[in-house]
């Protein structure tokens, strides 16, 4: 579900480079993510899922490459 949205954003041009503004171009290392966390209450069941992903920028002279699992701040609705 993440891989999608992360691809149409990409080809859609609505995942925005936060420096330069233009249309990010790439990504790399997309892994999704699952991890229980135990609260100290003996209550371990709750999970949090997730995706992180490292966002290219690949407009020249723009530098801006991040590893995130906020990705869907970037994209412009």
């Amino acid at each position: 579900m993440s891989l999608q949205t992360i691809k149409q954003a990409i080809a859609d041009k609505k995942m925005l480079c936060p420096e330069c503004k233009k249309p990010v171009k790439e990504f790399e290392k997309f892994v999704e993510m699952t991890a229980s966390i135990w609260d100290g209450a003996g209550d371990s069941g709750h999970e949090t899922k997730g995706s992180k992903v490292t966002l290219i920028c690949g407009n020249k002279p723009c530098a801006w490459k991040e590893r995130t699992e906020f990705w869907a701040n970037y994209i412009d609705e």
